[in-house]
């Protein structure tokens, strides 16, 4: 089930069953996390303040997704907000009591809580896909970057704010959006503290495509159910692929693709996916053989 609101809109939620998750170690406050058919959602859950991260929700968010990771039911994550923004990014009163109190390490704390759900998208085997419903600004803008697809509505807006109140990008910035828009594009986006809109952010590379808000809930469930239904094992080893790419040679990248291509042809999916092509059918991936 996508968030609660896409859900509703589109009716995927109709007839299916969902697992909400929860439990001692998942009981979330600024967030919820919802599974079916193979897909997750998390949505930030602060709408009164465009989601703007403040108390334990960077913490919540990091713990949900490394958790999804490990479920053998989940094929593929969506993180998306509630209401009209997708996230706002930090919220700046919060921050600004950090600071009054001369407190380095909960400031460091703060970045150490972004850090970890950065991370935990990069290492989790399932892409990863931003639905963005409406502004990312400073972190959210980071988090869609970090995101390994953003599909977003026409309402969206994309800004790396940071600089409107004297802080420094963080949550990988400084490292995504130059491998997406180029250096030059990234320093004016980071230097100008501009939120460029929807379509401008599509022309720049940073979201994957721009669709009608009314429509984002249909287009991000057919994503969903896409990537759902593809050989997890070859998604999973294309996003360490396409992660590592980032710092590696081409002798470093061939060898890697030899040991995934050799792991996923003689994968219980590989084997059916060359069966169903010779025998001019639909693979049917997911089944033990």
């Amino acid at each position: 089930m996508l968030c609660q609101g896409l859900a509703k809109e589109s009716g995927w939620a109709q007839g299916v069953e969902s697992d909400r998750i929860s439990g001692a170690n998942l009981d979330y406050a600024d967030i919820t996390v919802e599974v079916a058919d193979g897909a997750a959602t998390v949505t930030l859950n602060r709408p009164e303040t465009l989601n703007a991260f403040a108390n334990q929700m960077r913490q919540e968010l990091a713990a949900a997704i490394a958790e999804l990771g490990e479920r053998d039911d989940v094929r593929v994550i969506v993180i998306t907000g509630a209401g009209r923004g997708f996230c706002a990014g930090a919220d700046v009163t919060a921050t600004k009591q950090v600071v009054d109190d001369r407190d380095e390490q909960a400031m460091r704390d703060l970045i150490q809580a972004g850090r970890d759900v950065v991370t935990a998208i990069r290492k989790a085997p399932q892409p990863v896909v931003a639905s963005v419903n409406g502004p990312a600004a400073g972190a959210g803008a980071s988090l869609a970057l970090a995101c390994d697809i953003r599909i977003a509505s026409e309402r969206a807006s994309f800004g790396q704010t940071f600089n409107r109140v004297g802080l420094h990008p963080d949550w990988g910035g400084t490292f995504f959006l130059p491998r997406l828009v180029g250096t030059a594009a990234a320093a004016e986006l980071v230097f100008s503290g501009a939120m460029v809109p929807a379509e401008e952010a599509r022309r720049l590379g940073i979201f994957n495509r721009v669709v009608p808000h009314e429509e984002l809930a249909k287009e991000t469930e057919q994503l969903a159910r896409s990537l759902a239904a593809k050989p997890r094992l070859s998604l999973k080893l294309a996003k360490q692929a396409i992660n590592r790419s980032l710092g590696a040679n081409l002798e470093e990248m061939l060898d890697f693709e030899e040991e995934a291509q050799i792991r996923c042809a003689f994968s219980d999916d590989g084997v059916e996916g060359l069966t169903a092509f010779v025998e001019k059918r639909e693979p049917r991936f997911g089944r033990r053989r």
